[in-house]
């Protein structure tokens, strides 16, 4: 008789037999352009890092004193005795940064979005969601109970056809897109979908996980970038990309707010964002604030590196922004591609089923304000020589 969990085991040996088994690499330095990863110095491909934030002094040393002051952890929810003055003034900071009348912080933006989503719609509603939207919508999608209706890809059209076939079953309906599309490094067409959604009565909600601190007038986000604020009803986002710490934050009106405070199971049931990471998440605020220098360098650095690529004969698939995938279909060739960069001190991961669709699998790279060209320079001819000894470009 078989042990009722063998089925593990043989599960995980598909994996590897499949080449779609993950290999979770272990950092022993600080994020920034180079990592040591198992041992060995590396070009660092892989981070959210966008600004390079993770290990800025100035947050470092917000996050040091705030300990001092306040301890380390909240030791409560924040409905209970879990909301310090730090988490007040985050949101109050927040809100005047993005534009926004107010926002509530959670604990991740996957979080966020397990919160909000049920918290506005229910059995009796129906969510129209971008097909490939983050997981955390999706699970949100599920947790609410509420009909879901996918529409192809940034495509408005559809989801005006599918509002068009199926609005007047339910009592209310959700627009839900990502802003920038994380695997694909494609920008939503809010502009576009916000007319749709208005027209049809719906509510709007847009995931800006990679577009805080990267789009917008100074990294303010997907719907500065634009010109929709008053016309965006939810913005999720997060701070563990290009703030460099971690947490997520709604943004809306205060009512929406409110009605999350009472209403959002993570903010009710799992304790408070930590005191070093709200302090150091205030003091990325007051960089964002003080420059756009980052920002700028971000986008320098992402265009001269992508344009390369293009050069050198890789694909980049639709991307627009600093996420760039050099797609490569297989997983067998995506994984061998990554592991043969890293023996070129190169970390840049594969990404494969199921975070992205069979025979779409990509090394994802993520370029950051703390390259600078020498770096860039550095990854471009490694990319080039693993290319060329896998046959992935010629020359």
């Amino acid at each position: 008789m078989s042990h009722p969990m063998q089925w593990l085991s043989d599960e995980l040996e598909e994996l590897k037999s499949s080449g779609l088994y993950n290999r979770i690499r272990t950092l022993a330095s600080p994020q920034g352009a180079y990592l040591v990863v198992d041992g060995k110095r590396v070009l660092n491909f892989c981070s959210n890092n966008y600004l390079g934030l993770a290990n800025h002094p100035r947050l470092v040393e917000a996050a040091r004193s705030a300990v001092g002051q306040y301890g380390v952890g909240p030791a409560a929810v924040r409905s209970i005795a879990g909301t310090t003055e730090l988490h007040l003034e985050l949101e109050r900071r927040l809100a005047a940064f993005k534009g926004a009348r107010a926002t509530i912080t959670f604990q991740s933006g996957f979080n966020a979005n397990l919160g909000c989503i049920p918290a506005v719609v229910g059995k009796e509603d129906a969510v129209f969601s971008d097909e490939l939207n983050h997981a955390s919508i999706i699970d949100g999608c599920r947790l609410s109970g509420a009909a879901i209706v996918r529409y192809a890809h940034t495509q408005t059209e559809d989801l005006r056809k599918q509002l068009q076939e199926t609005r007047s079953r339910y009592r209310r309906a959700l627009v839900i897109t990502d802003g920038v599309f994380s695997m694909e490094g494609d920008i939503a067409p809010l502009d576009q979908i916000a007319s749709v959604a208005k027209e049809f009565e719906a509510m709007l909600m847009v995931d800006d996980a990679h577009g805080e601190g990267v789009l917008g007038r100074g990294g303010r986000g997907i719907v500065d970038h634009f010109s929709l604020h008053g016309q965006v009803d939810i913005e999720v986002g997060t701070l563990s990309k290009a703030f460099g710490v971690v947490g997520g934050i709604v943004a809306g009106s205060p009512e929406l707010v409110d009605w999350l405070r009472q209403r959002a199971r993570p903010f009710l049931f799992s304790s408070a964002m930590t005191i070093p990471d709200t302090a150091a998440c205030l003091a990325a605020l007051d960089l964002l604030e003080s420059s756009t220098e980052l920002v700028d360098r971000l986008w320098e650095n992402a265009g001269y590196f992508k344009d390369e690529l293009k050069r050198l004969g890789f694909d980049t698939g639709r991307s627009v922004t600093p996420i760039t995938p050099i797609m490569l279909g297989e997983a067998t060739l995506a994984n061998a591609f990554s592991r043969a960069l890293f023996e070129e001190g190169v970390f840049a991961m594969a990404i494969g089923y199921p975070t992205v669709p069979q025979g779409r699998a990509r090394i994802r790279v993520m370029i950051s304000a703390a390259h600078d060209r020498k770096d860039l320079d550095q990854g471009l001819a490694r990319f080039a020589k693993v290319g060329r000894d896998l046959g992935v470009i010629r020359g």
